[in-house]
C-alpha cells in the first residue's frame, strides 16, 4: 500500500522542473518546503537544510528562551510535521518529484526533533547529532530505505528524516547508557 494525499488531482509532472528562487517564492508551500531558500544550495541540499536549522533552533532558542521552550519546540514541530506533508506533496509535484533534493522541510523538522530531545546539549553533542543525523539521512538503513521507497508524497518524504531523528536519538540512548 502506498501513502498518498491529494488523489484524484494533478499528477506529478512528467518534464521536472528546475528549482530556482523563482520556482520557490511562486507559492507558499515552495518556500517552505524548500526552507526558506536553503534548500536551493547547489552543493548537498540536504546538510545546507540542516544546518539551516540547526542555525534557527540555536537563534531562536537563545533569543527567545521564554517563548521557544521544548514543550514550544514539539508544538512547532507537531504542526510543521503536517504542514509538512502537503508543503512537500505540492512542491514534489510542482518540481516534477515527489522527494526532489531541494525539499529540505523534512530535515529541518527531524532535526529540531532531534535538537529538542537532547536538551539540555552542548555545542559537541549538537555537532555529533547533526553528524549521526546527516549519516542515517543519507545511508538510509533499514527500516528507513523502506519507508523512503514505500511511502510516497508528502508523507514519505517527512516521514523517512522522522525516522533517521529516531536512529540519531537511539545512538545518543546508547551512548549516554555506557
Amino acid at each position: 500500500m502506498t501513502a498518498t494525499i491529494d488523489q484524484g488531482r494533478k499528477p506529478y509532472s512528467t518534464k521536472p522542473v528546475r528549482p530556482t528562487s523563482r520556482f520557490m517564492l511562486a507559492h507558499p508551500a515552495h518556500w517552505l518546503a524548500q526552507g526558506f531558500g536553503s534548500g536551493l544550495s547547489p552543493i548537498m541540499p540536504g546538510t545546507s537544510g540542516t544546518l539551516f536549522a540547526w542555525l534557527a533552533y540555536a537563534v531562536l532558542t537563545a533569543r527567545w528562551p521564554a517563548v521557544f521552550t521544548p514543550l514550544t519546540w514539539l508544538a512547532v514541530i507537531g504542526v510543521g510535521f503536517v504542514v509538512g506533508i502537503w508543503a512537500c506533496h505540492r512542491t514534489g509535484r510542482d518540481l516534477g518529484a515527489p522527494d526532489h533534493g531541494s525539499m529540505v522541510w523534512d530535515e529541518i523538522i527531524a532535526f529540531w526533533l532531534v535538537l529538542v530531545m537532547l536538551t539540555p546539549a552542548d555545542l559537541s553533542t549538537q555537532c555529533w547529532a547533526f553528524v549521526w543525523f546527516r549519516f542515517f539521512d543519507m545511508v538510509k538503513p533499514p527500516p528507513i530505505a523502506y519507508f523512503d521507497r514505500r511511502f510516497k508524497g508528502g508523507f514519505g518524504v517527512m516521514w523517512d528524516d522522522i525516522v533517521a531523528a529516531f536512529y540519531t536519538l537511539l545512538v545518543f540512548a546508547f551512548w549516554r547508557a555506557m
